[in-house]
C-alpha cells in the first residue's frame, strides 16, 4: 500500500514520474483544473471584494473521486502540479477539494521530469505560494469581467458568438493597425546601380554615393551617374579588413521557441507547445521506458543551471574539440521584466541525442527536440570568427562599394544557426584586393524600386512584439493566436497574419467604447501589476478593484452609445446544391452553420466542416470532422469517396511510435488519452495498469 500520494497534471507525466518513484508512492493525474469559475454566470462577486465562485469542472467527478480515494488512503498528499501561476493555483484547488492544510509542506515543483530532479523535489517541499495564487485568481477574474461584460455587447451589436480579453484584443489590434500603416503607406521611388566586375573571381559593387548624394531617387539622377561612369575604371581606394566575432544566440524561451519553430519548421504556436509539452512531460524511449527529454516549457529565462552547462561543456569538448569550448563560459541576459523563476528550456539528458532518439518520437516530436537540442547545445560553444572585408572604389568621383566575408573558425555554427524573419545580409567572398589596384565593370545595372510597407504579422513576428511590449505571458501567447483565429478576427494565409472586416469592426468598437483595454501600454502596466501581486506586494483585489472602477463607467456609456453594426456573412468556398450561390457561415444556437445567401427563395442549409491540423493516413489529405444525421459525431478524408477513410475517434497530430499509424483520441474511465488508431497495435499512452487491462 502506497504511504504517499502524489498529484500531477497529466497522465503522460504522471506514467513517467511513477518509474522514478517506488511502490511507497501513487502517482495520479488530475487532468489540469479541477474547479473554474462557472460558464453560466459571471462567477465573481463585484461587491464583495471581487469574490470568485469555483465550482467543480464538468466531467471531471470520476477524476475527484479517484483523486479523494486515494487521498484517503494516503499517509501523505505531495501537490506536484506544474511550476507556475497556473500549475500552483491548481494544487491550491486541489488542496481546497481535499481539505489539505495549505501551510504544510504538501506542494513539491520540479523543472525537468529526471529522477534526480523528482527525487530531490520532495526535500524542498513547502506551503503553497499564495502570492501566485492570487496573481492567477487576479488574471482569471479580470479575464472574466472583460470577457463577460464586452461579449455580450459584441453579440447583441455585431454578431452572436464574438468575445473580448484582455490580451486578444490588443493582439487584435496590432494587427489591425498593421494593417492601416501598409493601406496608408506611399512608395517612394529610388534607385540602385550594380556594377559586375572582373577579377580571378567576379563580383559586385554597389552605388553608394556622388559626393553628398547618397540616394537616387528618379531615372535622370541615376542617368547622370551612369553618364559620369561609362566606360571609367573601378579603382580601389580603400581596403578595410577586420575580424569580427558572431556570438550563439541563447537557449530558448517559450517565445523564442515559438518564434523560431514557426521560422524553421512552419509550426503554429499552439502546435510548437503541444508537441512541447509530449516531450516535457515524457516519451516512450524504448528500453529506458517514459522519460522526460526537456526543462518545463513556460519560461522567459535565458538561464540555465550550472549542472547543465558543465554536462554541455564536457560534451562539446568530447565532440568537437577543445576550440569549441569558450574560455569562459557563456552567460546571457534576458529581458528586464523577465520572470526568472525557470531555467531556459533546454533537454535534460545530453546523452539522449536527436538521432537515437529518432525512432521513438513522432516527426513532430523530432523535428522539436532537435531544434531544441541543438539551439542549446550552441548556446555554449565558442562564438564564430569572421574576417570582414569592405572595398571602396573610386568611379571618376562616383564612390562604389563591395563587401566579402569568409569564416575563419566556425565556432557555434558548426551545430546551429539561428533563423531571421527578414532575408538578412548574404555573405559573400571577394577576391584579393589592394589598394590602387583597377577593375573593368563587366555590366552596369541600374534598377528602380520602391520602398516597401511594413510587413504584415507572422505568428513569429507578432510572438516577438507581444514579448516586446510585454502584452501577456509566454503561456498565453498560443491560446491568444489561437483565439484571433478561431474568433473570425484574424485570419491565417500561410505564415501571414491579416485582420478580417469583422476584426477590423470590433477592434474600431473596442477603441472607441473600451480604450484601456486595447491600449498596449496599459495592458502592459497591468502585466507589471500581476508581477507584483505575485511578488507579495499588491494585493489581487485591489489590481482588480483599480481596473473595475472606470471599466464599469465604459460599460454603461458602451450599452448606451454603440450602434447595432450590420456585417455581412462570410462567404464559404461552397457552392448551394439547389441554386449554385456560394453558401455563407452563419452562427445559430448550436455554433455556425452553412446557409445559401438567397434566403428565403432558397432555404438550403448544410453543416459547416472542420478540418484538423491532421493528414489522411491513406492518402494524405485533409480530415474533416463530420456528422451523423443523429448529430453523432465522426471524422473522414476529405477526398470521400476515392479515400474511404473513416474514425469514430478523433485523429491527432503524430504518428505511432509502435507501428507508424495515426493516433486517435479516445475517452477512458479516467479522462482522454491518446491511442494508435489501429486497435491491433494496442500502443497506448496511458500508465501501466491500464494499459495492462486495455491489452488483456
Amino acid at each position: 500500500m502506497a504511504e504517499s500520494l502524489v498529484i500531477v497534471e497529466s497522465p503522460a507525466k504522471a506514467k513517467t514520474i511513477e518509474k522514478f518513484l517506488g511502490s511507497k508512492y501513487k502517482v495520479v493525474a488530475s487532468q489540469g483544473h479541477i474547479r473554474d469559475l462557472p460558464k453560466s454566470k459571471l462567477g465573481v462577486d463585484v461587491e464583495h471584494g471581487f469574490e470568485p465562485s469555483y465550482i467543480a469542472l464538468r466531467g471531471r467527478k470520476e477524476v475527484l473521486e479517484t483523486i479523494r480515494k486515494e487521498a484517503k488512503k494516503a499517509d501523505k498528499v505531495y501537490l506536484a502540479t506544474d511550476p507556475d501561476r497556473e500549475g500552483e493555483a491548481i494544487s491550491w484547488h486541489l488542496a481546497e477539494v481535499l481539505k489539505l492544510d495549505e501551510k504544510s509542506k504538501c506542494r513539491i515543483e520540479f523543472n525537468e521530469i529526471t529522477a534526480a530532479a523528482v527525487k530531490g523535489s520532495f526535500k524542498k517541499a513547502r506551503p503553497i505560494n499564495m502570492d501566485l495564487v492570487d496573481a492567477q485568481q487576479a488574471r482569471r477574474v479580470l479575464d472574466r469581467l472583460v470577457g463577460y461584460k464586452i461579449s455580450p455587447i459584441l453579440w447583441a451589436k455585431v454578431r452572436k458568438g464574438l468575445s473580448a480579453g484582455r490580451v486578444q484584443s490588443v493582439a487584435t489590434r496590432i494587427i489591425c493597425d498593421r494593417e492601416e500603416e501598409i493601406n496608408e503607406f506611399v512608395p517612394k521611388e529610388y534607385w540602385t546601380i550594380t556594377a559586375q566586375l572582373q577579377g580571378k573571381k567576379p563580383f559586385e559593387a554597389r552605388f553608394t554615393n556622388w559626393g553628398d548624394r547618397k540616394e537616387l531617387h528618379t531615372e535622370a539622377e541615376t542617368k547622370q551617374v551612369l553618364t559620369r561612369i561609362d566606360g571609367q575604371p573601378f579603382r580601389a581606394v580603400e581596403v578595410k579588413t577586420g575580424e569580427k566575432k558572431r556570438h550563439a544566440a541563447p537557449p530558448f524561451t517559450t517565445s523564442s521557441l515559438q518564434q523560431e519553430a514557426s521560422r524553421k519548421l512552419n509550426f503554429t504556436a499552439k502546435r510548437t507547445m503541444q508537441v512541447a509539452q509530449q516531450l516535457y512531460e515524457g516519451v516512450d524511449i524504448g528500453k529506458k521506458g517514459p522519460v522526460g527529454l526537456i526543462s518545463y516549457i513556460r519560461t522567459d529565462s535565458v538561464r540555465i543551471s550550472k549542472e547543465a552547462q558543465a554536462a554541455a561543456l564536457e560534451y562539446i569538448e568530447a565532440n568537437y574539440g577543445a576550440e569549441y569550448v569558450p574560455g569562459q563560459p557563456n552567460v546571457y541576459r534576458g529581458r528586464s521584466n523577465a520572470q526568472d523563476a525557470h531555467e531556459a528550456i533546454r533537454p535534460t539528458d545530453l546523452k539522449n541525442s536527436p538521432k537515437d532518439l529518432k525512432a521513438s518520437l513522432s516527426a513532430e516530436q523530432y523535428k522539436l527536440y532537435k531544434l531544441i537540442y541543438e539551439r542549446f547545445l550552441s548556446s555554449q560553444m565558442s562564438e564564430a570568427v569572421l574576417e570582414a572585408t569592405t572595398v571602396s572604389f573610386d568611379v571618376n568621383g562616383v564612390t562604389f562599394k563591395s563587401a566579402g566575408v569568409r569564416t575563419l573558425f566556425p565556432g557555434f555554427t558548426v551545430i546551429y544557426t539561428e533563423g531571421r524573419d527578414d532575408q538578412g545580409e548574404k555573405e559573400v567572398q571577394l577576391p584579393p584586393i589592394r589598394e590602387g589596384d583597377s577593375f573593368q565593370p563587366k555590366a552596369i545595372t541600374p534598377e528602380q524600386k520602391f520602398t516597401q510597407p511594413p510587413a504584415r504579422y507572422t505568428e513569429a513576428t507578432l510572438v516577438k512584439t507581444l514579448e516586446e511590449k510585454g502584452i501577456g505571458r509566454p503561456s498565453t501567447y498560443a491560446p491568444t493566436i489561437t483565439t484571433i483565429v478561431d474568433r473570425g478576427y484574424v485570419l491565417r494565409e500561410k505564415k501571414v497574419l491579416m485582420p478580417t472586416e469583422l476584426g477590423f469592426v470590433v477592434t474600431r468598437l473596442m477603441k472607441e467604447n473600451f480604450k484601456g483595454i486595447v491600449d498596449v501600454a496599459f495592458t502592459a502596466d497591468m502585466e507589471e501589476k500581476l508581477d507584483k501581486v505575485e511578488e507579495g506586494q499588491v494585493p489581487w483585489q485591489q489590481v482588480v478593484a483599480d481596473f473595475y472602477g472606470p471599466f464599469e463607467k465604459d460599460l454603461e456609456a458602451a450599452g448606451a452609445n454603440i450602434d447595432k453594426v450590420k456585417l455581412p456573412d462570410p462567404v464559404s468556398d461552397v457552392p448551394c446544391d439547389k441554386c449554385g450561390a456560394m453558401m455563407v457561415i452563419k452562427t445559430g444556437r448550436f455554433g455556425k452553420f452553412l446557409a445559401c445567401p438567397n434566403f428565403p427563395e432558397c432555404r438550403n442549409t448544410k453543416p459547416l466542416v472542420e478540418k484538423l491540423d491532421v493528414q489522411c493516413p491513406k492518402c494524405g489529405g485533409d480530415i474533416l470532422k463530420r456528422h451523423t444525421k443523429k448529430g453523432k459525431n465522426f471524422y473522414g478524408c476529405a477526398n470521400y469517396p476515392a479515400c474511404d477513410f473513416v474514425s469514430w475517434d478523433k485523429p491527432v497530430p503524430g504518428k505511432c511510435p509502435k507501428c507508424g499509424g495515426i493516433l486517435v483520441q479516445r475517452m477512458g474511465q479516467n479522462g482522454p488519452f491518446i491511442a494508435c488508431g489501429d486497435r491491433n497495435c494496442g500502443y497506448i499512452q496511458r500508465g501501466k495498469k491500464d494499459k495492462e487491462k486495455e491489452q488483456a
